[in-house]
């Protein structure tokens, strides 16, 4: 497997899973500027290709606090029922366009109130719309299964009622739970209440770690307030000395030991000043070590990137194999937020055989 040329598309043919991916970080320009135009709400540009342009150039700044910022845009034109379902349609097709099938995407309903929808029917509309999606991509051959993680903002008030909602919709598609917002002086910590609370209902949540901030929130999100992954967590690695000698300290050997995945997001990382290059990003010497790590996009239209050229970046430039890549998507299946039954048949019964097949 290992000796096949790995080209894009190849790539472009595999079986892809992605667990972090924000579903305001990733709708279609040229659907932007259509819903801006209807909500009234002025954009850099009117231009789909300038406007990609627009938020890539703005998101290399290498600052998260600033990364953050442009989603302002994006936010604007989700604020209605009909803004919501489209973006949550096409967020779905564009991952089947991607070769993913399976995807968790995530969002924070307090970010879209501003229409006048209450945060149950902000859910609602969003799983309607992701079940549009759905039924279009199966319908096309291009199967996708899409679970919802549900965002407290970490630097507001309302992270518990957001916690709530994710129990109210643990059966309606809602899979998980998230914080995001500016990492660093946000600690995780600041929400246990609402952690625990998930933990007694038995939802599942991951945190955003160790990007921003360092070892610190890693071990508050994990030891603390129980998180079952950790967002990005590429600072992991400042507990581990000498990355080539692989000798971890104890939070880092504790998050390789008991599997704890880490959804690593090399372009965003790049953008964030995270991490200095894709040949450098620590997901290479982390897979290397054993750790679980995912592959992820975070923000499509952001970051100007998808699935298939995260793979492809590490192919070029950190000299990934397709085992590699393999290996991550088998990674991410085994964390996904569903039932163990589920995740076991969709690697046996989609990811394997659609690797043999592409081969």
């Amino acid at each position: 497997m290992t000796a096949t040329r790995v080209d894009a598309e190849l790539i472009r043919r595999l079986p892809k899973a992605v667990l972090h991916d924000h579903l305001d970080g990733g709708l279609r320009p040229a659907t932007v500027v259509e819903l801006a135009d209807a909500v009234g709400h002025t954009l850099p540009t009117n231009d789909p290709g300038e406007l990609a342009a627009w938020y890539y150039a703005a998101a290399n700044s290498g600052d998260l606090v600033r990364y953050i910022a442009t989603f302002e845009h994006t936010l604007a034109v989700m604020q209605t029922r009909e803004g919501l379902l489209r973006t949550a349609e096409e967020y779905v097709l564009d991952l089947a366009a991607d070769g993913v099938v399976y995807g968790e995407v995530r969002y924070a309903p307090e970010l879209m109130l501003n229409g006048g929808l209450t945060l149950p029917e902000v859910v609602e509309t969003v799983q309607e719309g992701l079940a549009a999606g759905m039924a279009k991509a199966a319908a096309a051959g291009t199967p996708v299964r899409v679970g919802t993680l549900l965002c407290g903002m970490r630097m507001f008030d309302r992270v518990r009622e957001a916690a709530d909602l994710a129990v109210a919709f643990r059966d309606a598609g809602v899979v998980g739970f998230d914080i995001a917002g500016a990492e660093d002086g946000f600690a995780p910590a600041d929400h246990l209440e609402a952690f625990e609370h998930l933990r007694r209902e038995n939802v599942p949540f991951t945190i955003h770690a160790g990007e921003a901030h360092g070892l610190p929130s890693i071990h508050q999100a994990l030891q603390v307030c129980g998180a079952q992954r950790i967002g990005h967590g590429v600072r992991i690695t400042d507990d581990i000395p000498d990355l080539a000698a692989g000798k971890l300290g104890r939070l880092a050997g504790w998050v390789r030991d008991r599997r704890i995945a880490l959804e690593m997001c090399p372009t965003s990382n790049l953008q964030t000043g995270a991490a200095t290059s894709i040949a450098e990003h620590p997901i290479t010497a982390l897979k290397d070590l054993g750790f679980r790590v995912t592959l992820n996009t975070d923000n499509r239209l952001v970051s100007g990137t998808t699935m298939t050229r995260e793979m492809s970046l590490l192919v070029e430039q950190a000299g990934w194999s397709v085992e590699d890549l393999r290996t991550v998507t088998v990674n991410a299946l085994k964390s996904a937020f569903l039932p163990f039954d589920e995740r076991n048949a969709l690697i046996r019964d989609v990811v394997l055989p659609g690797y043999e097949a592409a081969l």
